[in-house]
């Protein structure tokens, strides 16, 4: 082998690694599962996709809904007597409602149903009503709960991937959240 050849070779074998990581991932046919803090798609075949600016202007226009899929444990509940609990605070876009842990790939049938009765609240009933989904950058949680609306009827879903952490980032307001009482499980 010829030492150009060779030297094209080994910068191929170098490169490509560093190459396929920055590719964004590909969507799933089905939702994510695991390992939920990773790297989102570009894409939500059926959603609008969302930057900062979009999400800012919906917000500021009061043209859509925001819907926070952050998850949060629950209290457990078998703490010992004068155990202190202390939930950890979130701060989301102010004027969302918070469904927290309706994000995950498998929903049991009380969380399903959770999901269904928050969007049906936040949209007044209106299946074309705009809702915008968002949680964390970098976060499946957003993107399984908007893919789930779609399949729920949905007609005018936004997924808004960079979240709270994009809005921080920009600079934009946001207050203490308070999430919607959870079914028990």
């Amino acid at each position: 082998m010829s030492q150009p050849v060779a030297a094209a070779l080994v910068a191929v074998i170098l490169v490509a690694p560093a190459f396929a990581q920055q590719q964004e991932p590909f969507e799933p046919e089905g939702y994510r599962t695991d390992n939920y803090r990773a790297p989102v798609p570009a894409t939500l075949v059926g959603a609008r996709v969302l930057t900062t600016a979009d999400a800012e202007a919906i917000w500021r226009a009061k043209s859509g809904v925001f819907i926070d899929v952050m998850p949060r444990p629950p209290k457990p509940k078998n703490l010992p007597e004068g155990t202190v609990w202390r939930d950890a605070p979130r701060r989301n876009i102010p004027g969302s409602l918070w469904l927290p842990d309706t994000g995950y790939g498998n929903l049991p049938p009380a969380m399903d149903d959770y999901l269904r009765r928050g969007l049906a609240a936040a949209s007044h009933g209106d299946k074309s009503a705009l809702l915008v989904i968002y949680c964390l950058a970098d976060c499946w949680m957003s993107w399984n709960a908007a893919k789930r609306a779609l399949a729920y009827g949905y007609s005018n879903v936004a997924w808004y991937p960079d979240g709270t952490d994009g809005w921080e980032h920009a600079k934009l307001p946001t207050e203490d959240a308070h999430p919607e009482p959870r079914p028990e499980q």
